[in-house]
């Protein structure tokens, strides 16, 4: 029996790929389980600065089978499981960048994961729902809170109104950063995913968290914030190093430390 979710490594880029395609990579508590044990394993290696987060499976265009995937919840109620709640911090807190590489259809907590994640590329026709609403369900995979990000409107419209959107209309909305043609989704992710595993990794960690808790600070509470993180990536090699590389006119080289 082949493992609900896989953990492949390219270089300092490891791969986390749901692997359910005939459920449509809905999460059960097995699959959960392992997406947590995928997680920790990238907590616990430090030579590992980026991470991808997709789906195995055909594109799913047909419209009968996208409901079908609306009525198992995207990602299931597995979403609610404390180990998918885990998974979820981690890919918060930790320093190493996530991006959903999108394709196909993203229902019910397939879409809180993709939006947990740090950035989003989608192919061309895929298929988007936060679908709770349509089940007389509420969010779970921190699906409302990654929503609010999107602003009041935008947030409640995605909820409240269980409707099906396309790639661009994802993009308008701000739920993912890129739509590229289904022919090109992998080498453009990978793309992104080499960039930022050759970035400052630790710099990149504090940006995230910056930008993730921006809405949660007064103005003087955010500026003591930016200060201390500032003061932090000062201390680091890849900063000494990066400035020295400006003063020699040199291109800079990160070793994520």
């Amino acid at each position: 029996m082949s493992e609900p979710v896989m953990l492949r490594r390219e270089g300092a880029v490891a791969h986390i790929r749901f692997n359910r395609p005939a459920q449509l990579n809905t999460v059960n508590v097995p699959a959960a389980q392992a997406f947590l044990d995928c997680c920790r394993t990238i907590a616990a290696a430090p030579d590992i600065r980026a991470v991808v987060l997709s789906g195995e499976g055909e594109c799913l265009r047909r419209r009968r089978r996208f409901e079908r995937a609306q009525r198992r919840r995207g990602c299931g109620c597995a979403g609610t499981h404390p180990t998918c709640a885990e998974a979820v911090m981690l890919m918060a807190e930790l320093d190493v960048p996530f991006i959903a590489s999108l394709h196909g259809v993203v229902a019910g907590g397939s879409l809180s994961l993709a939006m947990a994640c740090d950035l989003a590329i989608a192919a061309e026709g895929t298929k988007f729902n936060l679908a709770y609403v349509n089940i007389a369900a509420s969010c779970d995979g921190s699906g409302s809170w990654s929503c609010k990000d999107r602003g009041d409107a935008h947030a409640m419209a995605i909820a409240l109104l269980g409707e099906t959107f396309d790639a661009d209309e994802a993009l308008r909305l701000g739920l993912v950063n890129r739509v590229v043609p289904m022919a090109a989704l992998e080498s453009s992710t990978r793309g992104w995913a080499e960039r930022l595993a050759n970035g400052p990794t630790r710099a990149i960690g504090r940006l995230k968290r910056l930008v993730r808790t921006s809405f949660e600070d007064d103005l003087r509470t955010r500026l003591d914030r930016e200060r201390d993180e500032f003061v932090a990536n000062a201390r680091s090699e890849d900063f000494t190093g990066a400035v020295d590389a400006f003063l020699h006119k040199r291109r800079p080289h990160f070793n994520g430390r």
